[in-house]
């Protein structure tokens, strides 16, 4: 199966239309088996290289991940970590800001979640929350007591774009300091994500899921749309890129984002630490120690 992730990488300063990306996998029905072996492929791959990367102690990975409600990601994250070591990799999700972190700058509570070198963090949700959500419901920027905001109406368009400067510098400062990051965009049609939530209502396993909120979101969806369409173009940049990723087809969904994580690791290329010849004979008069008893 021939995928170029390539083609799913949103260009900064694009005029995007999210209504024209495609939402679902456009090709002919695929054979599931031979996915799910891809799929495999692709995870043991990325499993390798963390190893590699946490070995060399130099780098890391963040992985960025948004959409609406139902686009998946919970599932996308279970099916990646399914093969990959659980320690060498962090998941953080966000939600509402507790009072103490609203007694700090919005990105305050990320910087701590981070990975550390050797690891691959995964952002369930993210800092982009503040340019999406807040964006969509202005008035939750008043709990953040910002100087210079006083009111709903202090809110301006040139506000949000100081967001998105403020957050391609935050990436910046920590992809310049050995942490890379990607951001995956979960596209999912409303069409679809109505029929997850039926899914939630109607099968006892997934009552769990079901959150009144959600619905309630819903109704918002154009200004969701809009907002994402703003914010995506402002803020991929050459070495943060954002992609969109078709999350109709859940398994088109989980391929495409294993192979952009793969060969995100393959480029950031780690290395087994290089081993001197003091090391190298201190090893061989341990293997005669180790034979002789």
């Amino acid at each position: 199966m021939k995928i170029q992730t390539e083609k799913y990488i949103v260009e900064q300063g694009e005029k995007l239309h999210l209504d024209k990306r495609d939402t679902s996998w456009q090709g002919e029905k695929p054979d599931l088996a031979e996915v799910d072996s891809l799929f495999q492929e692709e995870v043991k791959k990325i499993d390798e290289l963390q190893y590699a990367m946490y070995a060399e102690n130099r780098q890391s990975l963040l992985v960025v991940m948004q959409g609406m409600d139902a686009a998946g990601k919970d599932g996308l994250i279970r099916h990646l970590l399914n093969g990959v070591n659980p320690q060498g990799v962090i998941v953080s999700s966000f939600k509402h800001p507790s009072s103490h972190e609203l007694d700090h700058d919005y990105l305050w509570r990320h910087y701590s979640k981070l990975p550390e070198r050797g690891q691959i963090g995964i952002f369930n949700r993210s800092h982009y929350e503040n340019v999406l959500i807040t964006r969509v419901h202005p008035e939750l920027i008043l709990s953040e007591r910002l100087p210079e905001i006083r009111s709903v109406e202090d809110i301006s368009e040139k506000f949000w774009q100081k967001r998105f400067e403020q957050i391609r510098s935050f990436e910046q400062i920590i992809s310049q300091n050995g942490t890379r990051v990607i951001k995956l965009f979960l596209h999912v049609s409303p069409e679809e994500q109505k029929k997850r939530f039926l899914k939630r209502i109607d099968r006892a396993d997934k009552h769990w899921k079901f959150s009144r909120a959600d619905i309630r979101e819903r109704s918002f969806w154009k200004e969701y749309q809009k907002a994402y369409e703003d914010m995506l173009p402002a803020t991929s940049t050459k070495h943060c890129p954002w992609y969109i990723l078709p999350a109709d087809s859940k398994w088109y969904t989980r391929l495409l984002a294993a192979r952009i994580i793969r060969s995100t690791l393959e480029d950031m290329n780690p290395r087994y630490p290089s081993v001197s010849d003091a090391d190298r004979a201190e090893m061989e008069q341990a293997r005669e120690t180790l034979l002789k008893g």
